[in-house]
């Protein structure tokens, strides 16, 4: 068997780093240092224990529909089906100066089964402040037709899937209340080809929670 190639779709994070306004920065450190550490082992022999206080919007995360909906599915009842070993195809559309990602870009594209993954090129101002503004989105008719078409995972390498402007959230509310998870802040779009390959984007299994951080990549 020819051994596949793997592309990391994932951006870092590292203390400090700001993925979405308004929401706290992670702290990174140790719990236990390799220095601290060395008094409960042999000689020559020792470990780090690290420690992480973050939100669950941090760096490229999943949501699942309890993200959204009280009574949607969590990330621990989330179907590995739905996250990982996904067929997929990538959309680059031509925004022309424009935010508005719409039904039109979406046409003539086979979304049954699949997961679509957005390029805008929004990701090459990751972690810099033109990151979080004015940011490419899905309009509400997007959603509705991957929804009506079978689309099983919707991703982004912008901000937001919605734009933030909108309180309704109606690309979140479309897809999640369809239990359509949906990946933000991806990035290396431009890398994959439109299809032939498959999409993974896997969080921890925890209880009662909508939204974690993903080592998303693309296996071709």
């Amino acid at each position: 068997m020819a051994r596949r190639h793997f592309i990391d779709l994932s951006h870092e994070i590292e203390n400090g780093l700001v993925t979405y306004p308004g929401l706290p920065a992670p702290i990174i450190c140790d719990y236990l240092s390799r220095e601290q550490s060395r008094q409960h082992y042999a000689p020559g022999t020792e470990f780090q224990i690290g420690r992480i206080d973050m939100v669950a919007n941090t760096g490229t995360y999943v949501d699942s529909p309890f993200h959204r909906f009280a009574s949607g599915k969590s990330l621990a009842e989330l179907p590995l089906e739905s996250l990982a070993e996904i067929p997929a195809v990538v959309i680059r559309p031509t925004m022309n100066g424009r935010r508005e990602i719409d039904a039109t870009h979406f046409k003539n594209v086979d979304c049954a089964g699949r997961a679509v993954l957005v390029q805008t090129g929004w990701s090459r101002h990751w972690a810099t402040p033109d990151y979080l503004a004015g940011h490419p989105f899905l309009t509400e008719d997007a959603a509705q037709l991957l929804r009506d078409r079978g689309a099983v995972l919707v991703g982004i390498d912008s901000l937001n899937i919605d734009s933030i402007d909108d309180l309704r959230r109606p690309v979140h509310t479309t897809l999640l209340g369809a239990e359509i998870p949906i990946c933000e802040h991806l990035c290396s779009l431009e890398i994959l080809p439109d299809s032939e390959f498959k999409f993974s984007a896997v969080p921890v299994k925890v209880r009662a929670f909508g939204t974690f951080p993903v080592r998303a990549y693309a296996a071709l």
